[in-house]
């Protein structure tokens, strides 16, 4: 199992292939649908994006509130192709890292090639227990949009899986 930390380098992700179990460490940013159409529309009209995507890892989810005593609540990852239409342009201005659950299509994993960048699946179903890697969460953008905010989660050693590699190579496809 390799132990990787956010922001990831070009070498890391290269370094990354296809089956590769990893646990991941650092800051990630959570973002769905509604936060993806939102990110879109800030680029088409020329506004700055509310954080930086080079080197860092959105991660689909919409995250439930924090019981006490901890960070944030129930944090599982969310279908995947329901960001596909939106990936495209992101990964265009510099996003390399996506965080989900299913396969992608063609139109994202072009992509994830031209621009080597990779994309992790998380375990479905473990919602709570992917709660556990977080240590900390913060609302960063979209606070109108409550759980489908962008969040920025500090987590620990969060096990994911790499589905698809910097060169197109897929687990979802062997």
């Amino acid at each position: 199992m390799k132990k990787i930390t956010t922001p990831l380098s070009d070498e890391t992700i290269k370094n990354l292939h296809a089956g590769d179990q990893v646990l991941l460490s650092g800051d990630i940013y959570t973002g769905r649908d509604a936060a993806h159409k939102r990110l879109i529309e800030l680029l088409a009209e020329g506004k700055p994006m509310p954080f930086d995507f080079r080197g860092q890892a959105v991660y689909y989810t919409g995250p439930c509130p924090a019981p006490p005593g901890r960070a944030i609540g129930s944090v599982g990852p969310t279908t995947s192709q329901r960001m596909d239409s939106y990936a495209p342009r992101l990964i265009q201005e510099g996003l390399r890292i996506m965080i989900g659950k299913g396969n992608r299509s063609k139109q994202v994993i072009e992509p994830i090639r031209e621009f080597s960048g990779v994309y992790f699946a998380a375990i479905g179903g473990a919602g709570a227990l992917m709660a556990l890697c977080v240590d900390r969460a913060e609302i960063v953008a979209f606070n109108d949009l409550g759980p489908e905010a962008i969040y920025r989660l500090t987590v620990r050693d969060m096990p994911l899986t790499v589905a698809i590699d910097c060169t197109g190579s897929n687990i979802y496809e062997r």
